[in-house]
């Protein structure tokens, strides 16, 4: 078993993945910028922030992977990228790191385009764009360290919760839609994702898309 130490282990996906951590018998830590009133039984509960580094990664000492379920928007805008960035300088090499990105990245079909060239809302796009920008940096980091990076299927969110099936479909680098051309993953089969990829890794220092 593994110690995993979810970032933004209180919002919608993060408090997904620590249940299912927890379920699966991990060691889990769920840190956040405030403690939550209902918590997962069997989870440990931090107070800390992607924007206070050093001790953020006093807090995560001890941890084989940590998982980032932190989306840059509102006020983390523009401050997740670098602050990632900072984080992955200062933790050990041997610490795995996952991050939940968004469908932006995605391809509409093999060679592209991208999801976020392709219609996207003008909305979402600096949220879709500043994580793609965290991939960038992942694929480009030079220090052997294994990582991996998870676009949910494009109907994710706390608005379409949906319910754990145990079944997703792994798309590479495509969005994963059905017949109908809808793309939709609930909250627990994201979870459900994020730790198979854990438990036995088949995606190291890649991306893949997930979705029904």
């Amino acid at each position: 078993m593994a110690t995993i130490a979810v970032l933004g282990g209180t919002g919608y996906a993060g408090r997904h993945i620590v249940a299912e951590a927890v379920q699966r018998g991990h060691t889990v830590l769920s840190i956040a910028r405030t403690l939550p009133a209902e918590r997962v039984e069997g989870a440990t509960y931090v107070e800390g922030t992607l924007l206070d580094v050093p001790a953020l990664a006093t807090e995560l000492t001890g941890a084989d992977v940590v998982v980032s379920a932190i989306a840059p928007r509102g006020d983390m805008l523009g401050q997740v990228r670098p602050n990632i960035e900072a984080l992955l300088s200062v933790l050990p090499d041997d610490v795995r790191v996952g991050i939940i990105g968004g469908a932006g990245g995605s391809l509409v079909a093999p060679g592209g385009p991208r999801v976020v060239d392709s219609g996207f809302p003008e909305e979402f796009k600096p949220e879709a764009l500043e994580a793609i920008g965290i991939l960038e940096d992942l694929q480009a980091e030079q220090s052997g360290r294994d990582w991996f990076f998870i676009h949910p299927a494009g109907g994710f969110g706390a608005w379409a919760p949906g319910e754990r099936t145990g079944s997703y479909r792994d798309g590479g680098d495509v969005i994963v839609t059905d017949e109908a051309g809808e793309s939709f993953i609930s909250g627990a089969d994201l979870a459900v994702a994020v730790l198979d990829e854990i438990e036995n890794p088949k995606h190291s220092r890649g991306r893949f898309t997930v979705g029904y």
